[in-house]
C-alpha cells in the first residue's frame, strides 16, 4: 500500500506540469523581490517627493501607545516603544507591489495569447490538391497523378516559396 502511494506520488511529482509550476513559483518569488525593491526604492521616494517628502512606510496610526509616550516620528520609533500600530503605509506599498506584479503578468499573458493567435491565424500553404482529371487527392508539387497517371501542368512558384 505504501509503495503504491509512493509510486503515485513520484509520478505526480515528476510530471512536466508540476515541475513547470515549481519553476514558475521560484521565478515568481524572485520577480516579487524585484518588484518590492522597485516599489520601495524607486516609486515610493518619487511619490513621497510629490506629496511632500513623506515615506509611505511611515504612514501609520497608533492604536495603543507603548512604554514611551507618543507622538512617534516614524513607524520604527513607534514599534521600538512597543506601541500597537495600524501600518496602512506598508499596506499601500503591498497594494502598489501587487498592482505592478499583476500588470506585468497581464502583459506577459497578453503577449503569449497574441503570439498564439498569430500562429493560429497564419495561413498554411496547402500540401494537397485535387487532380483535374480524376479528382483524387495528390501532392501539390506532383507533375503526374499517381492515380490516373495524367500529366499535370507544372506548379507555378509563388513569391513566398
Amino acid at each position: 500500500m505504501a509503495s503504491k502511494f509512493l509510486k503515485e506520488f513520484r509520478e505526480f511529482a515528476v510530471k512536466g506540469n508540476v515541475v513547470d509550476m515549481a519553476v514558475g513559483i521560484i521565478i515568481g518569488g524572485a520577480f516579487t523581490l524585484i518588484v518590492q525593491s522597485l516599489v520601495k526604492n524607486i516609486f515610493n521616494p518619487v511619490l513621497g517627493l510629490l506629496i511632500g517628502g513623506v515615506d509611505f512606510a511611515n504612514f501609520f496610526v497608533v492604536l495603543k501607545e507603548g512604554g514611551a509616550p507618543g507622538p512617534y516620528a516614524t513607524l520604527a520609533a513607534a514599534q521600538e516603544a512597543g506601541a500597537v500600530t495600524l501600518d496602512y503605509g506598508l499596506f499601500l506599498n503591498a497594494v502598489i507591489s501587487f498592482l505592478i506584479v499583476a500588470f506585468a503578468v497581464f502583459l506577459l499573458v497578453r503577449s503569449i495569447n497574441r503570439m498564439k493567435r498569430e500562429e493560429a491565424v497564419a495561413p498554411k500553404a496547402p500540401s494537397d490538391k485535387a487532380c483535374p482529371h480524376c479528382f483524387m487527392t495528390i501532392p501539390v508539387r506532383a507533375t503526374k497523378c499517381g492515380h490516373c497517371t495524367a500529366d499535370l501542368p507544372p506548379q507555378e512558384e509563388s513569391i513566398a516559396s
